[in-house]
């Protein structure tokens, strides 16, 4: 039970470390573009959650690490960089935003999909083997840029205010 409640305390203590980074760092930064160049990082970033395949090489996780769990998230990460590069390429055009759209839900609902599937198979940490980093520093970060993400989409830029506040800072 110790090491589960070191895990779970990891996972925590990231997304607050996480969460403070972004809003001291990164969101007065992304702030103050446009969208597109806004999204641009977020989805450079997500464009490594092919790091996600880890959980299906035997070795780098124990051997009996469940499946369910293994292959959903692996295969959803998968997905999700793709589909971030795939919005990263479409950017120039007006097909970018809707590409970034289709990411942001699909890497949302992946990334609460492995916290549902990992609890749901009784995933132990010691399990997880050199991949244990992924939901302890990693996923906290990839949680709190797809709600940045998520904001940049939401936020409708005038041009003018963007410029105007530019000169203010």
């Amino acid at each position: 039970m110790q090491t589960q409640l070191a895990f779970f305390v990891s996972i925590a203590f990231s997304l607050i470390a996480w969460g403070i980074v972004a809003a001291r760092y990164i969101w007065p930064e992304l702030r103050l573009r446009q969208r597109a160049d806004a999204l641009r990082p977020l989805l450079i970033l997500h464009s490594f959650r092919f790091m996600g395949l880890a959980f299906l090489v035997p070795g780098v996780v124990s051997s009996d690490l469940p499946s369910a769990f293994a292959h959903s998230a692996a295969y959803g990460d998968i997905i999700a960089a793709i589909l971030a590069l795939l919005a990263l390429i479409s950017l120039p055009y007006a097909s970018g935003v809707v590409i970034a759209w289709i990411f942001s839900l699909w890497g949302t609902a992946d990334l609460f999909n492995a916290f549902y599937q990992a609890n749901h198979a009784g995933l132990m940490a010691g399990q997880l083997g050199a991949t244990y980093f992924i939901p302890t520093l990693i996923v906290p970060l990839l949680l709190i840029t797809q709600g940045l993400g998520f904001r940049v989409l939401l936020q409708h830029q005038n041009v003018s205010a963007v410029q105007q506040s530019r000169h203010l800072a």
